[in-house]
């Protein structure tokens, strides 16, 4: 049996901890920032303390504030600390989280990393209990006064950092579905990538799967200029008035940006799409595993749900409500494999 004195303070730190947590996100931001991933990496081996912060420019006097930051990190297993024979100092290597914030790499994340904890996205978080009360659609549009398509269509900054972040992710989710997940494209010639932006995601797969052929749906703004090639091609349009006929549909994280009304509108307009026999939608989106006990995959759903609810009045979904929308626009059958981490393909059949 605890004593109540326990249970206080078991309390007090489980508060503090939530308390303190953006610390966590601001430190990541910061390593992106100032590269230490990337200097790490020129190092070529374990980089000292003394080095890092010779190669980031770091002043003498703030040599044991990195050194506190990287502790955090390093806690945070971004980094490893490592002994290094003929040195007394602390020394770090990269870990596998780190190598996804290379710039070099193909995986790059840190774009998608700044975007989130821009001061642009940030800011709304401030007004969550206002945005409760009133009547706009989303926290972002409360703080900025326009949404959040609309605010990345003025700022080529912030829109520049949304479309490298989602390139990243195409290639993360190519090269997985390659390896373990080839038979969600058995059999299919003609895909079109709905809201597929500058194509890095069709290019992966057409790579991965040299007998298909993709076409990429973006607005007319997004795609213009862009320059396909013979299993590719870029068209222009909108998915909420119709989508080229095709063996199946692909939308990749498209479908928790718009409510339930919308994404009927537009899985209505995929059902038609794929008349022909055979036919399939293909979704890479997360199904919320509604798990009440501290789970971090579990909660890592969630943060990703109210994201959507304060950037675009978004939602991420379980799997009841999946079904609903799908049944609702007309489908008859689907599947979830849940092969990518926190996220499933499903595919949805007529």
């Amino acid at each position: 049996m605890t004593s109540p004195n326990h249970d206080l303070l078991t309390s007090q730190a489980h508060v503090w901890n939530h308390l303190y947590s953006y610390i966590n996100s601001m430190s990541l931001k910061c390593a992106i920032q100032l590269g230490i991933p990337d200097a790490i990496d020129a190092h070529g081996g374990p980089m000292p303390l003394s080095r890092l912060s010779a190669a980031l420019s770091v002043p003498p006097a703030k040599s044991d504030a990195l050194r506190r930051l990287m502790r955090l990190l390093v806690h945070s297993k971004f980094f490893e600390k490592v002994n290094v024979s003929d040195s007394n100092e602390d020394a770090y290597v990269l870990t596998g989280a780190s190598r996804l914030l290379l710039r070099r790499s193909t995986l790059n994340m840190a774009p998608l990393v700044l975007v989130v904890l821009d001061r642009i996205s940030v800011d709304p978080w401030h007004g969550m209990g206002e945005w409760l009360r009133d009547g706009r659609a989303s926290m972002f549009e409360t703080e900025h006064g326009s949404s959040f398509w609309e605010y990345a269509e003025g700022s080529a900054r912030l829109d520049g950092l949304f479309n490298e972040g989602m390139a990243s992710d195409a290639g993360c989710v190519a090269g997985v579905l390659g390896r373990d997940g080839r038979r969600v494209f058995e059999g299919v010639g003609t895909v079109v990538d709905v809201g597929g932006g500058i194509g890095a995601t069709a290019r992966g797969f057409a790579a991965e799967f040299p007998g298909s052929e993709w076409v990429v749906l973006d607005l007319p703004r997004v795609v213009e200029g862009l320059e396909g090639s013979e299993k590719l091609r870029f068209v222009g349009g909108d998915m909420f008035e119709s989508i080229p006929q095709a063996d199946a549909v692909f939308l990749k994280w498209v479908l928790h940006d718009w409510s339930d009304e919308d994404c009927v509108k537009i899985l209505k307009n995929c059902k038609e799409a794929i008349s022909t026999k055979g036919g399939k939608v293909i979704l890479v989106e997360l199904v919320v595993e509604d798990r009440e006990e501290d789970d971090k995959a579990t909660e890592t759903q969630l943060f990703f749900d109210l994201t959507m609810m304060a950037v675009i009045n978004g939602k991420e979904r379980n799997e009841k409500e999946w079904a609903k929308l799908f049944f609702t626009a007309g489908f008859g059958n689907y599947k979830i494999t849940p092969v990518l981490g926190l996220r499933s393909v499903i595919e949805v059949f007529p």
